[in-house]
């Protein structure tokens, strides 16, 4: 029952300013969305303030009117792709580790890193120290660069400001320019490579995964110990993982 949760006040009220403002399309004035909820004006309109800073709520500027933006679409679409995602790209993970027998991961975009939400591990005695739930910076890892290279370049330009740009390796790229011109060639190639830029002795060949409207929504990697996973073995896992993102880009309704 409701009256047994301990709640968050602002949050509660919050989550109140978002569900009125999503039931009317013409938006609401201030003095009258306070009155639906039943708060002091002086309240609702820090709450919203702090709504419009996080790019939930606009105000049209000529009516002074609130209503919800699409970002809660965004968010929504967001957790709805990653679970279809998840679900379709299961048996090709699998698939993949078969025929490398080294880590795959799944990853999605979440801000500045990448996401693992799924990981099919090697027989290999030497093993990632890698975790679902975990993070990776996009700009540094092969999945990350895969997923880059097909947003605007004002996305790009937006996702690296906003980075904590560290020298991981004495491969890390750390200049924006130098970051352009590895995305061209990820785009050439259909594929991008972490040349032991996120951790010392780790190579791994990144592809993206697409959805039904052509957006990047994740991507696939495969990884392992440089000793193992040589320039030559890279060119035969470009193959297969080429192969499998494109599997699973289809499956989710991608048409080139």
């Amino acid at each position: 029952m409701k009256d047994t949760i301990n709640t968050v006040q602002s949050v509660d009220r919050t989550i109140k300013i978002i569900e009125v403002l999503s039931s009317h399309r013409d938006g609401l004035g201030l003095t009258e969305l306070s009155q639906i909820i039943g708060l002091h004006k002086s309240t609702v309109h820090r709450l919203l303030l702090t709504l419009i800073y996080h790019g939930y709520v606009s105000q049209n500027p000529h009516n002074q009117q609130y209503h919800m933006t699409i970002k809660m679409y965004e968010l929504g679409s967001r957790v709805i792709d990653s679970m279809d995602l998840s679900k379709v790209s299961r048996p090709y993970l699998k698939a993949l580790r078969d025929v490398t027998n080294e880590v795959v991961h799944l990853v999605i975009p979440d801000g500045t890193d990448i996401v693992y939400i799924d990981k099919m591990e090697s027989n290999n005695s030497i093993r990632m120290h890698s975790r679902i739930g975990a993070r990776s910076p996009l700009y540094s890892t092969s999945a990350g660069k895969a997923m880059l290279a097909y947003l605007p370049e004002s996305r790009i330009k937006e996702i690296w400001d906003a980075s904590d740009i560290i020298q991981r390796t004495p491969n890390t790229v750390v200049d924006y320019d130098q970051l352009l011109v590895v995305l061209e060639k990820v785009r050439q190639n259909g594929y991008a490579l972490d040349e032991e830029e996120n951790e010392p002795g780790i190579r791994c060949i990144g592809a993206p995964i697409f959805n039904h409207k052509g957006d990047v929504i994740g991507a696939i990697s495969i990884s392992g110990p440089t000793m193992r996973v040589t320039p030559e073995v890279v060119k035969t896992f470009r193959e297969h993982i080429l192969k499998y993102t494109r599997l699973i880009s289809q499956e989710l309704g991608y048409r080139t």
